[in-house]
């Protein structure tokens, strides 16, 4: 299998420093945080409005999460198979894009 098939997400790994891993692990591990304020909140009849703000607020955190992996992704795995002639890596980030943006 090479590194540009649809399943390539289970067979390719991505090389990160201890502090890079511990800062994505630590921004997860509050969202997951926030996730269970979610259900806390859900079981308790909290008012929709505050659900709804929490919820969004998940939604940034989310994102935020995205938008740093995705930086790192690009300045890292694009640009190191780019210069190696994997041309396949930017229609994988085009497809990455379309489904981050919807």
């Amino acid at each position: 299998m090479d590194g540009n098939s649809k399943n390539s997400c289970c067979v390719r790994h991505t090389h990160r420093d201890e502090e890079q891993k511990k800062k994505l692990l630590n921004r997860l591990k509050r969202i997951e945080g926030q996730v269970r304020g979610l259900q806390t909140m859900v079981e308790n009849s909290a008012y929709c409005n505050d659900i709804l703000i929490q919820s969004a607020a998940v939604n940034a955190a989310v994102n935020s999460f995205n938008k740093e992996l995705l930086a790192a992704h690009i300045r890292t795995c694009v640009s190191d198979d780019i210069r190696a002639g994997k041309d396949g890596t930017v229609d994988e980030l085009v497809a990455t894009l379309q489904k981050l943006m919807k």
